[in-house]
C-alpha cells in the first residue's frame, strides 16, 4: 500500500498528522487504536472515522436502553475493523438489540387483522386478575395449553360477555404464549374481515380466504356485529367453520351475544328469516367450543 505520504499535499498531511496526534491525547481514543493494529499512516488517515467509532462505543456504556440510544443507528455501533493491512468500518448490533429481537420474534408467528395494536402484544402478566369472574377462563387456557401442545388437540373458546370486559385482549394474551411457542394463529376482527373479503372478489379473495380457514388457532372476533347477509354466513362463515371442524383446528370468537342469541342475528338476512341455516352454523360453533360468558366491568374506560 502507497503511504498516504504520497497521495495527500505534504501540508495536508502535516494537519493529518497533528489531528492524530491531538486525538491520542484522549484515552479512550489512544486504547481503541491501540488494539487495531495496522499502520500509522492507516490510523493518520482515518482517524475522524475513528472518533465516530469512540464516541458510539463510549455512548454504548452508558447505555439507556434502546429508547434513549442516541446512536447514528438506533441498536448499533460503528465500529472499526481490520481489513488486511486496512480499515473498514460498519454498523454491528448491539448486544440489546440482539435480545430484543429474540424476546419479540414470537411476533412473526400472529396475525392481527384490524385489531387495536395494544391487543398484539397482549399478555397474561397484565390482564386484571381481580375479578373472580374471570377464573374459569383462567383454568380453560391452562387445560387448552396443556392438551396443545401435548398433541395439537383442543376445543376452542366462545367467550360472550359485556362490552369491554376484555375477552378480546385475553384470548390475544393465550395466543401470544403459544406463539411463544412457535404456534401460528390469526386474531380477526370478523365484521371487517367481510368487508375485506367482499372487496378482495377477483384480486386476492382465495389467498385469504384460505388463510383463515387454515392457521392452526383462529379468533374470530365480535361475531354477531356484522350485518347477516346469505353470503356472510353461508359462503364466509360455514365453510371456514366446517373444514376447521373437519380439520379439528382450535377456533375461538368473542361476541357481545350468547350462543343462542348468536343464532337469532344470524337467521335473519335481507332474504327474511332462514332458522335452519342459522342452527346448522351454531352447531358447527358448538361442535369446535365450549362456551364461558365474561360479565364484568367495562375496562376501556
Amino acid at each position: 500500500m502507497k503511504k498516504i505520504s504520497t497521495l495527500i499535499k505534504k501540508e495536508d498531511v502535516v494537519k493529518l498528522k497533528s489531528y492524530y496526534g491531538e486525538a491520542l491525547n484522549d484515552k479512550d481514543f489512544s486504547d481503541y487504536v491501540s488494539k487495531l493494529d495496522v499502520s500509522m499512516d492507516v490510523l493518520i488517515k482515518y482517524t475522524s472515522s475513528i472518533e465516530d467509532a469512540v464516541m458510539e462505543l463510549n455512548n454504548c456504556r452508558k447505555c439507556k436502553g434502546l429508547k434513549n440510544c442516541p446512536n447514528t443507528l438506533r441498536g448499533h455501533v460503528f465500529k472499526a475493523i481490520k481489513d488486511g493491512n486496512n480499515l473498514n468500518f460498519s454498523y454491528a448490533p448491539c448486544s440489546k438489540l440482539i435480545r430484543e429481537e429474540d424476546t419479540y420474534a414470537y411476533k412473526k408467528n400472529i396475525t392481527c387483522f384490524e385489531l387495536p395494536k395494544e391487543i398484539s402484544e397482549a399478555s397474561f402478566s397484565y390482564a386484571y386478575r381481580d375479578d373472580k369472574k374471570r377464573l374459569p377462563i383462567f383454568k380453560y387456557f391452562k387445560e387448552f395449553m396443556d392438551s396443545y401442545l401435548k398433541d395439537k388437540k383442543g376445543k376452542g373458546l366462545y367467550l360472550s360477555g359485556s362490552f369491554g370486559s376484555g375477552k378480546t385482549y385475553l384470548i390475544a394474551a393465550l395466543f401470544n404464549e403459544l406463539a411463544k411457542k412457535g404456534v401460528s394463529s390469526a386474531l380477526v376482527y370478523y365484521p371487517e374481515l367481510l368487508r375485506s373479503l367482499k372487496s378482495s372478489f377477483g384480486s386476492d379473495y382465495e389467498e385469504k380466504f384460505d388463510f383463515i380457514k387454515r392457521v392452526p388457532l383462529l379468533l374470530l372476533d365480535d361475531i354477531g356485529a356484522e350485518n347477516t347477509t346469505s353470503w356472510s354466513r353461508d359462503e364466509v362463515l360455514g365453510p371456514i367453520l366446517q373444514y376447521r371442524m373437519e380439520e379439528e383446528l382450535p377456533t375461538f370468537f368473542t361476541s357481545n351475544l350468547k350462543i343462542d342469541e348468536l343464532e337469532s342475528v344470524l337467521s335473519i338476512t335481507n332474504s327474511g328469516v332462514e332458522k335452519i341455516k342459522a342452527k346448522r352454523i351454531v352447531e358447527r360453533i358448538k361442535q369446535l367450543t365450549v362456551s364461558l360468558e365474561l360479565i364484568s366491568k367495562n375496562r376501556r374506560n
